[in-house]
């Protein structure tokens, strides 16, 4: 269906993609993977806007796909045009533009002369609307609804939403307009526990080929059985799913180190003799000694050269740790008392509890519940019933919060005004969360979506705090930024208050979770908390079998460190198993 060919692109600061060769083939269903940063975006919009770059290569649509409408679900898609549009009228949009299109070539049939242009666009307009059975459309999209768990929306302003909900109202729209072809970059962002399953069912339901942008490990290990990876300028495709392509990576890896290990071990030893001749050429005039430095030279030349190189396994990963400033002095870090929020309708009522130094939480609930509007009034403490502990110093990390004067500042002028003065300190900085250099005179509105939010994350680890808000800061983020900050949350000396709806984040920082229902908020152990996660939303021998597969991962990775190769084909033969 899509052709790309030797394909060579990039910005002045950044190498993009370097002869990359690939194809998208019909009715497959890939996962777009790959680190924050790389281009995935950039050549999905390639692929649809191929006039507007100018690239060396061959970008070739199937003429079954250019003659037909192709889905993009975008991923910072804004509600502003359609604010006061209800759901249904929104999702409905296309198909009323149809029938008023009918209806006015209808019109024309009873006025004009010339009916054989007429009756050819009837028929067209006709067949587009069978293409998508237009008859039947109010019943399917109140079908979908209710899969996605949004059917009591159907007659709310889009402007009601929240970020998640308005996400699966575009896929929903995009979905059943059936297209052969359908992009979709990061649609699982901000989406709840429930919304999750919805968009995956909707993913697996759909015919067609879908390329799905996404750093989500549940809808990665269940809706995909194809692996498009793109990583340092390159791209490779893996049929099969995403546990067998991590598997098939980590099984590479083992065999690459391995190699290069040898290389290594084969460079040093003949720069031994290199050096050992120089040595001897230093006090001996010897043309012949000479000539054999020359040549010993060269083979060391030639042997890093040829030495092995992992584009899709040696991944940037970042360094993240949060400073900590003093702590508190009180036990008890945030107390609401009475709390009350509401926006259309009530969101929470009579909300009553308190936060110990130094608990690490998480506030849990549907979307649109008031998760967002209770952490941004606790971080503005502008209520009564809302108290910090004495010596309390709070930073927020929030994915609302976000001005045009913040996207026209550079990186510099970030770190500058978080109290870092030196750019050696900062080029520094920028590398332990895998950022070059020239990152550091560029604009934050310049950055994808991951990279801006783990720039925020990476300036909130520089200033000192003892209490930080997190909210949804693993939206964006891949998969390796994910595990960083999960490790830097769990290092924290401080208290953290979280807004997260992926179950690794919670399961593997906090101490317990705060869960949002009825209007209300009540405390829940992690071990509940996983229990009615098995129990309403994911499979429980699935998520053992996770975690078992990623503390074998760890153990494999020791071993690669320590060289002990053979030890980690033991293991991962078990992970196979």
């Amino acid at each position: 269906m899509v052709k790309i060919e030797k394909l060579n692109y990039g910005r002045p600061e950044k190498e993009l993609y370097k002869d990359v060769s690939f194809e998208l083939v019909e009715d497959a269903h890939y996962a777009f993977i790959g680190t924050n940063g790389t281009g995935k975006s950039t050549l999905i919009d390639m692929i649809l806007n191929p006039t507007e770059y100018l690239y060396k290569g061959k970008i070739e649509l199937d003429e079954s796909v250019r003659n037909t409408r192709i889905g993009y679900v975008s991923q910072f898609d804004t509600m502003d045009d359609s604010a006061d549009m209800t759901v249904f009228d929104y999702i409905s949009a296309e198909f009323t533009a149809i029938e008023n299109k009918i209806a006015q070539l209808c019109d024309r049939m009873a006025t004009e002369t010339d009916l054989e242009a007429i009756f050819d666009e009837y028929q067209r307009v006709l067949d587009e609307k069978d293409s998508i059975d237009g008859d039947n459309y109010d019943i399917n999209i109140r079908k979908q609804l209710a899969i996605a768990g949004l059917e009591k929306l159907e007659n709310h302003k889009i402007s009601s939403l929240s970020g998640g909900e308005f996400k699966l109202v575009q896929v929903i729209k995009e979905l059943l307009l059936s297209p052969k072809l359908l992009f979709m970059d990061e649609p699982d962002v901000f989406l709840d526990f429930e919304r999750i399953n919805a968009l995956k069912e909707l993913i697996n339901a759909h015919k067609g080929t879908i390329v799905v942008i996404t750093h989500n490990r549940f809808l990665l290990n269940h809706c995909f059985d194809h692996i498009l990876h793109l990583e340092n300028s390159d791209v490779q495709v893996f049929e099969g799913s995403y546990v067998e392509y991590n598997i098939e990576l980590l099984s590479t890896k083992v065999e690459l180190l391995e190699i290069a290990a040898r290389e290594d071990e084969e460079i040093a030893r003949q720069q031994e003799i290199l050096n050992k001749a120089r040595a001897l050429a230093t006090y001996m005039d010897n043309a012949s000694l000479g000539r054999q430095v020359h040549a010993r030279q060269t083979i060391v030349d030639r042997l890093k050269d040829r030495k092995t190189k992992l584009p899709f396994i040696d991944i940037r990963k970042p360094k993240m740790e949060f400073a900590f400033a003093e702590p508190m002095e009180c036990e008890t870090a945030l107390s609401l008392k009475g709390y009350e929020a509401a926006f259309d309708e009530q969101l929470l009522s009579d909300v009553s509890f308190d936060i110990a130094v130094g608990d690490k939480v998480a506030i849990i609930g549907r979307n649109g519940t008031g998760k967002t509007t209770l952490l941004k009034d606790i971080a503005e403490a502008k209520k009564s019933s809302i108290s910090f502990g004495e010596g309390a110093l709070v930073r927020m990390f929030s994915q609302s919060i976000r001005s045009d004067e913040e996207d026209d500042k550079s990186v510099k002028d970030m770190l500058l005004a978080n109290g870092m003065e030196l750019i050696s300190e900062m080029e520094k900085f920028l590398g332990y969360f895998g950022f070059p250099e020239e990152a550091l005179h560029k604009r934050m509105k310049d950055f994808s979506g991951g990279e801006r939010d783990l720039l925020k994350l990476a300036f909130l680890t520089v200033a000192k705090s003892n209490f930080l808000i997190l909210d949804e800061p693993t939206g964006h983020l891949d998969v390796y930024d994910q595990v960083s900050l999960e490790n830097a949350v769990r290092d924290y000396k401080g208290t953290v208050l979280i807004v997260s709806h992926d179950f690794y984040t919670v399961v593997n920082c906090v101490d317990y979770v705060l869960f949002v229902e009825n209007n209300s908020i009540r405390r829940m152990s992690v071990r509940k908390f996983r229990q009615m996660i098995y129990e309403n939303y994911f499979d429980k021998n699935y998520l053992l079998k996770e975690d078992k597969r990623k503390e074998l991962e760890l153990q494999i990775n020791s071993k690669i460190s320590k060289k002990d190769f053979e030890t980690a084909k033991e293991l991962l033969e078990k992970i196979e198993a």
